[in-house]
């Protein structure tokens, strides 16, 4: 299988795994179990490439699978803790609420759908680096591309794991975390979040896909202006003390705060 049929298969696999979501929000009243299947959805892309295309880079291939893996399971439990026996996250309320009884199939195209081909176009240098079988060697590219990818994991579980020790502490309750990596960023685990996706590009480049960033960046700016940054500090905006941490930190790339 090459790229393009690869891509093609994908396309119409993800479009399945959605569709049997969404059937599963409507029976647990949820739709917001998509968020713990994101990563779940990145890993079967994956494997089934992996599978399907001999004809790759075999080194490169175990590579990138197993850095997908690692991110979509450490991504999927983390969410899944987080979100267990908890009600349907704010967003998907919300919609649920403004759009009634048709909620049932309008979030078909609102959520699961729009979530597939945002997950399609972002697997993209996933698939590339996997059906590509040149250069037969992991090249400095390769390396630089993983050591990326290693850190925006190691920034991103960092953060979370300092966020959810913070949340657990009641003394905590109403206040800002301003600590650790959040002393430097307003959002450590998405600027992780974002060095995952270059650094799987930067593996694509080097098999031959460089015209594949287009994911980076789609996701990066979905983080950003999108479903990350834009949408949480709407909301964050009027907790007290936010918006002077906001005055003295960054919003997404890390810096030392402001005085």
């Amino acid at each position: 299988m090459n790229f393009t049929q690869a891509f093609l298969f994908a396309g119409a696999i993800i479009l399945a795994f959605m569709t049997l979501l969404w059937l599963l929000s409507l029976l647990l009243k949820n739709s917001s179990i998509v968020d713990i299947f994101w990563g779940i959805g990145f890993i079967i892309i994956a494997w089934l490439t992996f599978v399907l295309a001999p004809q790759g880079y075999l080194p490169r291939k175990q590579l990138v699978a197993t850095l997908v893996t690692i991110w979509g399971l450490r991504l999927a439990i983390h969410i899944g803790i987080r979100n267990w026996r908890k009600p349907e996250d704010f967003r998907y309320v919300k919609w649920r609420e403004e759009n009634g009884p048709r909620w049932w199939w309008i979030s078909f195209f609102q959520v699961f759908l729009l979530q597939g081909i945002l997950m399609w176009i972002i697997c993209a240098p996933i698939i590339a680096a996997q059906t590509s079988g040149f250069p037969a060697i992991l090249t400095p590219l390769d390396l630089i591309g993983a050591s990326l990818w290693t850190f925006g994991l190691l920034f991103e579980s960092i953060g979370d794991y300092q966020l959810t020790v913070f949340k657990a502490d009641a003394s905590n309750r109403g206040k800002v975390l301003t600590t650790g990596l959040w002393k430097y960023t307003r959002h450590p685990n998405y600027f992780g979040e974002a060095g995952v996706w270059w650094g799987f590009y930067i593996i694509a480049f080097a098999a031959g896909y460089e015209w594949t960033i287009f994911s980076p960046i789609l996701m990066t700016v979905l983080l950003v202006k999108v479903s990350g940054v834009a949408m949480l500090e709407r909301t964050m905006k009027t907790k007290p003390g936010y918006e002077e941490y906001m005055r003295k930190t960054n919003s997404f790339i890390p810096w030392f705060p402001r005085e």
